[in-house]
């Protein structure tokens, strides 16, 4: 090795000989590599984040981890192992979310950081959440009447699955302490036929409980509502008394035969199109009213989703039968005017699917001026549709009418009519609010906590 020209003459100590220079001479390249890219990931995450903050998108739906950026080490750990893709991103050395609204509360962020620096949390500051009163054991304060899954803030099927089965241990040994009661008709009403529900259910057959399960729309839940087609994130997940459900993406169609299998070797009855309209407190125990009966229970699991009943517009015409508030399938709307209400996943998704698979003419009509809470992959399908003449995109724009045979529409100063076939309202739902504070459960505001 060729030493420099000022170092000639010098007498270097013993331990320090021409092969210790040729170390970091090696190095050299390899940090520059590793500083260039360092630097063009923290620009792209930069990117990231100032589009979500131009487009109104900077505000997680739902559970999101907090990074406390004392605690973080800048390892990138959290980033690489989110599932969801690029929702953390490194910037000035510290972990940030870079994409809010594409998070849905997957939590590997935090299992993966080796300082402990992200808690799981709801709401921000800015924006609140609605959540129940749900304490550790998944009781709420009316005691006997607990809360699984999507309703306390856990939309992830696999933590549905887990929360449905813990609810049901904890009910189990509740009623083993208190002695099972012969006044009342089961020891158990669960209500809602989605991940959580079928869970639970099957814990409860388990555990020897006599139990009813009751859903007020069809097997799985949310899920059944989603477009065909549609993926769904998951993680593998313990089904009690059936085994280990080991999907981690699967298409709508897949989860739902599969949950069907699960049901029928289980020999499980869940009772469909019965939905509870009132929980109501009787001495020690619980009357369940439904739409078909009245049963008596010793306890209460509530597995239903956050959304409740659908948002109506609130206008005239809207009790046609051609207006409906989710899409299913999308071929029977092949050949007809279709409009699309709402800016988020479930509207543009309904757009999109129906732009790209069908012949329908489709409008998308939103009243806000950016897309709020949407994926970004779904605003990129929503605009390649329009870029290709399959969609009509109007924003700012709220329905003020619908008739048999079209839709009046508002922008501003103006008004006009379009001819229509359906109407598919994806405005949300109506969160179960009064239902939960009807049975005396208390209902928090989080601004994340």
């Amino acid at each position: 090795m060729i030493l420099p020209e000022w170092m000639n003459g010098l007498t270097l100590p013993a331990w320090l000989d021409e092969q210790w220079l040729f170390y970091p001479a090696l190095c050299l390249p390899i940090l520059i590599y590793w500083l260039v890219r360092r630097g063009n990931l923290e620009k792209k995450s930069l990117a990231r984040q100032r589009e979500a903050l131009e487009t109104g998108l900077d505000e997680p739906p739902s559970l999101h981890p907090a990074i406390d950026p004392v605690k973080c080490i800048g390892c990138g750990a959290c980033a690489k192992a989110c599932p969801e893709g690029d929702i953390i991103g490194m910037i000035r050395g510290k972990a940030e979310l870079v994409q809010p609204s594409s998070c849905i509360g997957h939590g590997a962020c935090r299992a993966a950081c080796p300082v402990g620096a992200i808690t799981l949390v709801f709401g921000t500051e800015r924006r609140g959440v609605e959540l129940p009163h749900v304490k550790p054991d998944f009781q709420t304060n009316v005691a006997g009447v607990y809360i699984a899954g999507e309703l306390g803030g856990m939309g992830l099927i696999r933590n549905a699955i887990e929360q449905g089965r813990q609810a049901v241990n904890e009910i189990n040994k509740r009623l083993k302490s208190q002695g099972r009661r012969s006044d009342v008709d089961y020891d158990l009403a669960i209500v809602g036929g989605g991940p959580a529900g079928i869970s639970a259910s099957l814990a409860a057959k388990m555990h020897g409980l006599r139990f009813i399960t009751l859903e007020q729309q069809t097997l799985g839940g949310t899920v059944s509502h989603y477009p065909r087609g549609k993926l769904v994130m998951t993680q593998p997940a313990e089904l009690p008394g059936h085994g280990t459900m080991k999907f981690r993406e699967v298409n709508k169609e897949t989860l739902l035969a599969f949950w069907t299998d699960v049901i029928q070797k289980s020999g499980l009855k869940i009772h469909y199109d019965e939905r509870v309209d009132a929980v109501r407190k009787t001495g020690s125990g619980f009357e369940v009213h439904t739409t078909q009966r009245t049963v008596s229970t010793a306890t209460v699991l509530l597995a239903i989703g956050r959304r409740g009943t659908p948002r109506p517009l609130g206008v005239p015409g809207e009790e046609l039968d051609k207006v409906v508030y989710r899409l299913i399938d999308p071929d029977q709307y092949r050949g007809q005017r279709v409009l699309v209400v709402g800016g988020g996943d479930s509207a543009l998704e309904a757009a999109a699917t129906l732009a790209e698979e069908t012949d329908a003419a489709v409008t998308l009509v939103y009243r806000g001026k950016a897309f709020q809470r949407a994926k970004l992959k779904n605003m990129k399908r929503v605009e390649e549709a329009r870029t290709r003449g399959r969609l009509r995109v109007s924003m700012e724009t709220d329905v003020e009418r619908i008739d048999v045979d079209s839709v009046t529409l508002v922008s501003g100063d103006r008004r006009g009519s379009i001819p229509n076939d359906v109407v598919i309202v994806c405005a949300g739902g109506v969160l179960p609010t009064g239902f939960l504070r009807e049975i005396g459960i208390d209902v928090e505001v989080r601004y994340g906590t």
